[in-house]
């Protein structure tokens, strides 16, 4: 996790900071997504839950409207390009509050609300990709 002091308005600036933990690829998406203001930006962490596991992906790209057969069977239309992790995570493996949302039921994008998850998603990541 990166502290962006408040004084720091540019995506540039704001950049400096988190430099030594970002690849080229991803200071260009950055940039990129602050001047498009795509605020959801590429990179962001996502978790699903799939036939009893946990898998963790990581957007890729911008949303996109989808329309296909699939789309419409499973009734997801609002879509956005995902990097997946090849291997699976058990309950016991994942963040707690990561767990607990899924156990809340939905099948919603949301956001979980923790640092600890968000510091271990991302220890996950560096350790599996």
């Amino acid at each position: 996790m990166v502290t962006i002091p408040a004084s720091q308005s540019t995506p540039t600036a704001m950049l400096e900071y988190a430099k030594p933990q970002l690849s080229t690829r991803d200071v260009k998406a950055i940039i990129s997504a602050f001047e498009t203001e795509s605020f959801e930006m590429v990179a962001t962490f996502v978790w699903t839950k799939a036939d009893g596991f946990f898998h963790l992906g990581r957007i890729s790209g911008a949303w996109r409207y989808e329309d296909s057969r699939d789309a419409r069977e499973v009734g997801i239309h609002h879509v956005r390009p995902a990097k997946w992790l090849a291997r699976p995570f058990g309950d016991d493996e994942v963040p707690t509050a990561v767990a607990e949302t899924f156990a809340r039921g939905g099948r919603n994008f949301q956001r979980t609300h923790d640092a600890n998850a968000e510091r271990r998603t991302a220890e996950l990541w560096a350790a599996h990709s």
